[in-house]
């Protein structure tokens, strides 16, 4: 039989999240944003549970293709707008909008021979200070772009640094509105941060939100709220098998390194997944894990092929039992991949795209 590690994606889960995204602003259209591979779910897989987006949105032309040969015929943008000129060719054949966020981007385009005007999001760096036009080079990008005869139509962009912080949107915000208050065009504002945090200050606002982590169940402000807290449903589960039971005696210790020293007797379950399965290396003894559906804890250190749980909490469990790594178990209990990132010192996006190849993956 094949090794017992399996990956599931939850489409309904997929569904009503995006749908609790689309709730914090009813009067906006939803990209969902499926950029590295749908955050480790693959776009083929996770397409049925978000085909009610307004659009996607993602990086590579390459993954654009794969949501055309979906039959998808809505809009797509791309993120970071074409790398090099050639790219412009391609957003001419499937249809795609893009972002414009240098003055490169603009060469490129006033360069370009196209029949068909091209659907631009120009994009202001209000405070990230990574990508996007400076505020007071900003209307004149709209100038240069708006008077081009390869672009249809410019709408206007900006992203939060601060959404799932105390800092907040409203300073970003205050610049976007000054540069932008007499500009034509849609605007793009929300990630999922500000969508969950922030919707009352943005209401009205943004014509596009772009809900991310949200759709994927993770909380975008986590620790401080929970995925529970949000509504958010997991999207997916990592789960395997006890392959091996070890009974330790007070002094024994676990794993390379023994970084574990049993203080009394117990009993441990060998559990087959590890960090080229996607499993972060870094996880320290107490990072939580399900047994059964009983929340217990990761005992020394994470292996290639195989993690050890403490079963002290499950006495009934054994070989072949099952184990929930991150999301929900067979019982119905649930193990937010939040948890399990925070004790890793990462975030919930880290997890999901980490997903190893070698992990067979279902859909239900």
């Amino acid at each position: 039989m094949p090794r017992p590690i399996l990956a599931t994606i939850h489409t309904a889960a997929l569904a009503h999240n995006l749908a609790r995204a689309r709730a914090t602003a009813p009067d906006a259209r939803v990209w969902a944003i499926v950029k590295a591979n749908a955050y480790g779910h693959g776009i083929e897989r996770a397409f049925d549970g978000l085909r009610s987006a307004d659009g996607f949105a993602l990086l590579d032309l390459a993954e654009a293709q794969r949501l055309r040969a979906l039959d998808w015929r809505g809009p797509i943008l791309l993120l970071e707008g074409c790398f090099d000129a050639r790219d412009l060719e391609l957003c001419s054949r499937l249809g795609l909008w893009h972002t414009v966020h240098c003055n490169a981007q603009i060469d490129m385009l006033a360069a370009h021979k196209t029949q068909v005007p091209h659907r631009v999001f120009l994009k202001m760096n209000s405070g990230m200070n990574r990508l996007g036009f400076k505020p007071e080079r900003y209307r004149a990008a709209w100038t240069r772009l708006n008077a081009l005869p390869q672009v249809e139509e410019v709408s206007l962009m900006t992203h939060f640094s601060d959404a799932d912080g105390p800092q907040g949107v409203h300073a970003q915000l205050a610049v976007f509105d000054a540069v932008t208050h007499d500009l034509p065009g849609e605007r793009s504002l929300s990630n999922s941060a500000a969508s969950l945090r922030h919707n009352a200050a943005l209401t009205g606002r943004s014509d596009w939100i772009r809900p991310g982590i949200a759709v994927y169940g993770s909380a975008p402000d986590t620790p401080e709220h929970s995925a529970a807290h949000w509504g958010l449903q997991p999207t997916m589960t990592l789960a395997s098998k006890i392959i091996g039971v070890q009974h330790l005696a007070a002094g024994d210790t676990v794993g390379y390194g023994s970084t574990f020293t049993a203080d009394k007797p117990m009993t441990l379950g060998v559990v087959a997944c590890g960090y080229a399965d996607g499993y972060p290396r870094h996880c320290p003894t107490g990072t939580p894990v399900l047994v059964k559906g009983v929340r217990t804890r990761l005992v020394g250190r994470v292996s290639m092929d195989m993690v050890t749980v403490d079963l002290s909490p499950v006495p009934a469990a054994g070989m072949g039992s099952d184990v929930t790594l991150w999301g929900r178990a067979a019982e119905g209990a649930v193990l937010p991949i939040d948890d399990v990132a925070l004790a890793a010192g990462t975030v919930g996006y880290e997890l999901m795209c980490a997903l190893a190849q070698r992990v067979p993956v279902v859909v239900v």
